[in-house]
């Protein structure tokens, strides 16, 4: 067959791909035989979307594929798959190292040369998705998804929300575990969001690996995917290659039992939330677990990033943005749960009230700025002292501690902290009261006591330096 007049024939960008079998069974060199006009200019002509993405900038028929871009596993795989195993394929997806959407058809050729085989490789561009191609997905992937999307939107726990859903997709995926973890690049740590495992697996959970020297790893991720949509290596071919990228991480599963494993990132608005990935996976399934995970990481990050939102607004609306501590909103909301016993204290709750003494006269004297810096600077002694307890910044210049089940001793002890810190200190100095209460506890009656011991040693310090009095 004359590949170029064949490609010429079509209006969309098309080649012709070829995949050398070799008699492992497994795939060599795969090339790009022949491209039409509209083709050959998305990698020659500087005003296409994709030519600044190219490797190489001239097309030169038969060229390995890798002479213009990365070597890339998932797209071996959809020519592996049509050239070989004569497969219709298509996809739609956005790979990490483009800034544009790719609408790619696959379609298998025949071949005369028993160890080659042929396949056209059709594509469309576009700056911006298309929803309608996003959803153009096979009845099951879109089941799966759509009830992901459910299960999603349908609780308010977040968190249990998502252990079932990692658990439906490690059944999709017929895998031996999968899990999400969450990463923070900026601060170099990661979290577990869930995990489901098959019992009889034997794995660990993901908990007994995180250390500090983990997220060295974790980083490593976003190369071993290479600019793709995701790293699947699914034979002891592909993790070949995950070895020659990423050795370390390649022990580590190896030592893990891991044989095969698809490992997606979770991106919201150009941002890595975390990962999701599947280890020992159905091989079998590999075309149905990957257009499902593409499009169900898609739900999963914007869900997450919601739920970080709240969280962040959560925080926000109980601390005190000055100096750190909480705020008198979250220090009502515990008095309240204490009254109302949806909280219980077992054994004891002292209440420490601490007022910082001369503030008035500092913000007159000095400035608000000097002000802020002793409230910033008095936050820090509460929390070297009461480092185990919430601290509640109660009002402009007094502070509220509230220690549950610890001994009497010991809070008289970290008084006496607290009030050798102050003493030594050449910015802050508290008046303190505070009380002790067990059994028959009331929250508000220790309030009271601890707020009244607070004024008296306030008035006791004024009394014995009246220039300071406000």
């Amino acid at each position: 067959m004359n590949f170029q007049d064949f490609v010429n024939h079509f209006d969309p960008m098309t080649c012709v791909m070829s995949v050398e079998k070799l008699p492992d069974g497994k795939y060599g060199e795969i090339r790009i035989v022949a491209g039409n006009q509209a083709y050959v200019d998305s990698i020659e002509k500087t005003d296409t979307i994709s030519a600044a993405s190219m490797l190489d900038n001239v097309f030169v028929p038969n060229s390995l594929y890798t002479r213009y871009i990365p070597h890339d596993l998932n797209f071996e795989d959809f020519c592996y798959r049509s050239a070989v195993l004569h497969q219709a394929l298509h996809t739609y997806i956005h790979p990490e190292r483009y800034d544009f959407w790719m609408h790619i058809i696959l379609m298998p050729l025949q071949s005369d040369d028993p160890n080659i085989g042929y396949c056209t490789y059709t594509q469309e561009l576009t700056r911006q998705p298309d929803t309608k191609l996003m959803a153009d997905l096979s009845y099951e992937t879109a089941s799966d998804v759509l009830k992901t999307c459910i299960k999603l939107r349908s609780t308010a726990d977040f968190k249990d929300t998502m252990d079932t859903v990692i658990r439906d997709i490690r059944e999709i995926c017929n895998a031996s575990s999968c899990r999400i973890l969450l990463t923070d690049f900026h601060e170099r740590k990661c979290s577990v969001l869930c995990e489901d495992m098959d019992s009889a697996a034997g794995h660990k959970k993901m908990s007994d690996y995180i250390n500090d020297k983990f997220f060295d790893i974790v980083e490593t991720w976003m190369g071993t995917i290479a600019g793709s949509t995701c790293f699947i290596a699914k034979n002891e071919q592909d993790m070949d290659v995950l070895k020659k990228r990423n050795p370390v991480w390649y022990d580590s599963l190896k030592g893990a039992g891991v044989n095969s494993i698809v490992l997606f990132p979770l991106d919201y608005n150009g941002e890595i939330l975390g990962f999701i990935w599947a280890s020992n996976f159905d091989i079998d399934n590999t075309t149905r677990i990957k257009e499902t995970l593409e499009l169900t990481t898609f739900f999963l990050a914007s869900e997450i990033a919601n739920n970080q939102l709240l969280h962040r607004l959560e925080v926000l609306s109980a601390v005190d943005l000055l100096t750190g501590v909480k705020n008198r909103n979250a220090m009502n909301n515990r008095v309240d749960m204490l009254i109302s016993g949806a909280e219980v204290v077992d054994h004891s709750l002292s209440i420490v009230f601490a007022d910082l003494n001369g503030l008035k006269r500092v913000n007159d004297q000095q400035g608000h700025s000097a002000g802020d810096n002793m409230l910033v600077c008095a936050a820090d002694i509460l929390r070297k002292v009461f480092y185990d307890s919430d601290i509640y910044r109660a009002g402009g210049d007094e502070f509220m501690v509230i220690l549950t089940d610890i001994e009497e001793q010991e809070l008289n002890d970290r008084i006496s902290t607290l009030r050798a810190l102050s003493d030594k200190s050449d910015v802050v100095n508290f008046a303190v009261g505070y009380s002790f209460s067990e059994n028959d506890i009331n929250i508000l009656s220790a309030m009271r006591l601890a707020d009244t011991r607070m004024y008296i040693d306030k008035e006791d310090f004024y009394r014995m330096h009246p220039d300071l009095k406000r």
